[in-house]
């Protein structure tokens, strides 16, 4: 058998599957507490992004970042 090769389910073992009792068990039963602990305070749709321009040489980027972006 080689890694990753799916294992395929036979008539026989699908039937004796159908015949087996379904055990339920609740949260409750293993102590286990899911009642929600968060609390959504606002929905805000996100801020619509700005078109981008195009730059004609690496001098116009430099000068557009450091003039008008002031990040150099």
């Amino acid at each position: 058998m080689r890694l990753n090769e799916p294992r395929y389910a036979t008539l026989p073992n699908i039937m004796k599957a159908k015949k087996k009792p379904l055990e339920i068990v609740r949260p409750a039963d293993l102590g286990v507490d899911v009642s929600p602990r968060l609390t959504t305070l606002r929905v805000v749709e996100p801020s619509k992004r700005v078109a981008g321009i195009r730059v004609a040489d690496v001098t116009e980027l430099l000068a557009k970042l450091k003039n008008e972006a002031k990040v150099i």
